[in-house]
């Protein structure tokens, strides 16, 4: 143990044994689950290389959801649904609240994180203590014409034939798929990164992501060969069914304070969806700030003033 509060293991959730690693200093600090992307896209590694500076104050937990990293071996793909997502994440919040000896959790959600623990608060509102969200997402359909239609124009803007006649091959994305779906997601994807609608920081998939993991400590072979295979057969599994949300449309009232760390540059869950999402939302307390020189990724992209904010906004509220 390198500290005091280091769990990980595999607990059975809907099912199957998932991964998860807790890590913190004192009991009573308050407990920040962390909803990662994708889906499929798991963040033990990142959490456990980058953020233990905020053991000071939370008890933070990483979780590789269904389908991925340490939970992917096993895992019957026609389990991957929204529903069952939400209801793993139900689960984990009881044997966190259990284990820790906590009323309810915090939430931190990341892009497709910020879908499933936006539904967890919806849904289980009496599990929720507060809930932080980057990279968010406000509809899936608009999400996708708007951050192709960037990728398109800044591909014409370049000159870049090539970029436009694969952009052209895959869309533009009809119901928020493009064609054919997981092929055609991640050519939108590498094009819209590659002129930097998903971070500020220069570096591509290959440095970005396949290194980090396969280098880790934190995630043994097990988890690696599982998040190498996990991201897509999740992507492919779910995306058409999870891009139907409307939470402008759709969400009610908020029974915890609700708060979005949105990257101005963001166009992957694109900022200008942002704001009308914000206006519509009723909760005990709510707020919307602006990281200027961030896109996708704000916590990574401006760390310092991402954690203070999370520490003044988290550590404020005392029912967990």
């Amino acid at each position: 143990m390198k500290y005091p509060i280091d769990i990980k293991k595999r607990i059975v959730l809907g099912g199957l044994e998932q991964a998860i690693h807790i890590w913190g200093t004192k009991q009573e600090n308050p407990v920040v689950l962390f909803l990662h992307g994708g889906p499929g896209v798991p963040n033990r590694h990142g959490m456990a290389k980058r953020h233990m500076d905020l053991i000071d104050d939370f008890t933070i937990v990483a979780w590789d959801q269904r389908g991925t990293g340490g939970s992917y071996h096993g895992c019957d793909p026609k389990s991957l649904t929204l529903d069952q997502l939400i209801s793993d994440c139900a689960e984990l919040l009881d044997y966190l609240c259990k284990t820790l000896d906590k009323k309810k959790i915090f939430l931190l959600g990341a892009s497709w994180g910020t879908e499933l623990g936006t539904f967890v608060c919806q849904k289980h509102p009496d599990k929720v203590a507060g809930y932080i969200g980057y990279g968010q997402v406000v509809n899936g359909i608009e999400n996708e014409n708007v951050s192709y239609a960037f990728a398109l124009e800044e591909a014409q803007k370049a000159g870049n034939a090539e970029d436009i006649a694969e952009l052209e091959r895959i869309g533009p994305p009809v119901d928020g798929q493009y064609k054919p779906v997981f092929e055609g997601l991640m050519t939108q994807r590498r094009i819209m990164k590659k002129y930097g609608g998903h971070s500020t920081k220069k570096g591509g998939y290959f440095s970005g992501t396949v290194i980090p993991i396969l280098t880790s400590m934190e995630l043994d072979l097990r988890s690696k060969i599982g998040t190498a295979k996990g991201y897509k057969v999740c992507l492919s599994q779910m995306w058409p069914t999870i891009v139907h949300y409307d939470f402008v449309k759709d969400c009610g009232p908020f029974q915890m304070p609700y708060y979005i760390f949105q990257g101005r540059l963001d166009r992957n869950t694109p900022s200008s969806l942002v704001q009308a999402f914000y206006d519509s939302i009723e909760a005990p307390d709510k707020d919307l700030i602006w990281f200027e020189h961030s896109a996708h990724g704000p916590m990574g992209e401006e760390p310092e003033k991402f954690k203070k904010l999370m520490r003044e906004k988290f550590l404020a509220i005392k029912d967990f």
